[in-house]
């Protein structure tokens, strides 16, 4: 599933003529595309989607959802690593236990 995640700006700096963005999302850290939303600002929260910031948001709406999907599971599911969520779902196919 890919979702549209909040996320707070932690840095902006400007890479090959494209505005781009270090955005925290509730402990996740990932580079982010500020094409679509090129004034926003250190502190301020977006909507994130496949890299994009789309949407400004209030914090405490973006609390709001970070907590939900947290609670959910869905912040690990949307950012984890792939690799290992790979290796996990195939050891519990094979019936293992992890360590």
């Amino acid at each position: 599933m890919c979702l549209a995640v909040p996320g707070r700006v932690l840095g902006v700096e400007e890479r090959d003529g494209t505005r781009m963005a270090t955005v925290d999302f509730g402990g996740v850290v990932k580079e982010v595309c500020l094409e679509y939303l090129p004034d926003l600002q250190v502190g301020e929260y977006a909507i994130v989607h496949v890299g994009f910031a789309l949407q400004r948001l209030d914090e405490e709406s973006a609390r709001r959802t970070l907590g939900l999907f947290e609670n959910l599971g869905m912040l690990q599911e949307e950012f984890g690593d792939p690799w290992e969520q790979a290796e996990q779902a195939a050891r519990t196919e094979a019936g293992e236990v992890r360590p």
